[in-house]
């Protein structure tokens, strides 16, 4: 099992930006495929991003493309989520977690290891 633990929610106006980040504990971010979910007030929790060291590079929701990147940073062991471009819509619970599925990124498995989640919201 890992540990997952993140950070860098917070309060945004529309059109900004954040950065979040997952401390991973209990295995190395090059040997697990870790992605980042999120759940709005109201719906169920979806898959976003997917950062899987055996596929081809990351994988990600069509309405998160080109405003959001996942990176996994080696050195600090975590799996950053850097999103731009931020809309209302995008208000919701934020966790990173494994496994995530670069073939079906929207799915939110029940198992595996789940961070506490960090909170964004995003202001009109």
């Amino acid at each position: 099992q890992l540990q997952l633990v993140e950070s860098g929610g917070g309060l945004v106006q529309a059109g900004g930006s954040l950065k979040l980040s997952c401390v991973v504990g209990g295995g190395s971010v090059d040997d697990f495929a870790i992605g980042w979910f999120r759940q709005a007030p109201g719906k169920e929790r979806e898959g976003i991003a997917c950062s899987d060291p055996r596929h081809h590079g990351p994988t990600y929701v069509d309405f998160v493309k080109d405003r959001f990147t996942i990176a996994r940073d080696k050195a600090k062991n975590t799996v950053n989520l850097q999103m731009n471009s931020l809309t209302p819509e995008d208000t919701a619970i934020y966790y990173c977690a494994w496994p995530c599925f670069p073939e079906r990124v929207d799915l939110a498995p029940d198992f595996g290891s789940w961070g506490q989640g960090t909170q964004v919201t995003v202001s009109s």
